[in-house]
């Protein structure tokens, strides 16, 4: 899967960090989703692996491979599953297909399933419940199509809900500060042994950063962008700032995994973004909470939970 395939969540944010407006970007969604798999950009296409994800506003959700929100109708057919939604109502409320698609970490395989459609093919199901897409969604993270009609709903049931979600573990929410955590010399929490492939740790004088597996700060590059995902870090700049590892999506801590996204960079090599910023590793940082790249040549910075620049705590 291409960098690209693999686009979930990626917010609108400028060099600096800062938000910018949803047409800011147009042509680079655009370009974007012209990489996706096919149909993506219509919202018709294969699903792929599918993500649980955490919306601060509306709690569990299921995105698809892309990053689009999955959606349920309240008058689909309780008892034998069938679809509601036809004609005109499927243009705006593409239906998902069944092939393809795979069940997220965090639910039971046993929850996917199927439904033949009047018109032939056969949707998706989740917990018997046929899935769709909204084709006002207009990039990947959106849930525009939540409480539409008052019968179009983004969240998942409460029974369809993982008991470990409620609290917000399945999601890779931080847990409290400092407990079970060693330090190390410098009063940063130590890294811990197979621990997660991204997390947030709190730095003495940054605040909240995000840090790999090993506790090794990351950074971004402001000449780096977004829309399209670009590194301008290359040749000689690379024997400073190594590409981060690209880590599993589910394999985080205090970060949503819908802006954990791989990036396959012009030379070859897998780079780890996080909403859609590449991320690096500073050689010149000895040990985990060492940030000495912070501010280097007044370009390099530290990284906050969402993927903005954490310039200072």
């Amino acid at each position: 899967m291409t960098a690209i395939a693999a686009l979930s969540g990626c917010g609108l944010l400028g060099s600096d960090g800062q938000a910018e407006s949803p047409d800011s970007k147009p042509s680079g969604i655009q370009e974007s989703l012209a990489a996706a798999p096919p149909g993506a950009d219509d919202r018709t296409g294969p699903a792929g692996q599918l993500t649980l994800a955490n919306d601060p506003n509306l709690g569990p959700i299921l995105t698809d491979s892309v990053g689009f929100t999955l959606y349920r109708f309240t008058e689909d057919g309780q008892t034998d599953g069938a679809s509601a939604c036809e004609g005109k109502c499927a243009d705006l409320w593409p239906p998902v297909p069944a092939e393809g698609a795979s069940v997220p970490a965090g639910l039971d395989s046993s929850l996917l399933g199927s439904v033949a459609r009047q018109g032939g093919g056969r949707q998706l199901t989740v917990g018997g419940l046929p899935m769709y897409r909204y084709a006002k969604d207009a990039k990947p993270g959106q849930v525009a199509g939540d409480g539409v009609g008052g019968t179009w709903f983004a969240s998942l049931p409460a029974g369809l809900v993982p008991s470990s979600s409620q609290d917000g573990s399945a999601f890779g929410e931080a847990s409290p500060s400092g407990e079970g955590a060693g330090t190390s010399g410098n009063g940063v929490p130590s890294a811990v042994a197979a621990g997660p492939g991204l997390s947030v740790s709190q730095h003495p004088s940054l605040g909240s950063i995000v840090v790999d597996a090993e506790g090794r700060t990351l950074y971004r590059f402001v000449k780096d962008t977004d829309w399209p995902m670009s590194s301008a870090c290359t040749g000689s700049c690379l024997d400073r700032w190594e590409p981060a590892a690209v880590v599993d999506r589910n394999d985080v801590s205090g970060i949503d995994p819908k802006k954990v996204i791989p990036f396959d960079r012009p030379d070859g090599i897998a780079q780890q973004t996080l909403d859609c910023w590449p991320l690096y590793r500073f050689t010149g940082d000895a040990e985990a909470g060492d940030i000495n790249g912070q501010g280097v040549d007044g370009a390099w910075y530290a990284v906050a939970a969402d993927g903005s620049l954490r310039k200072q705590s």
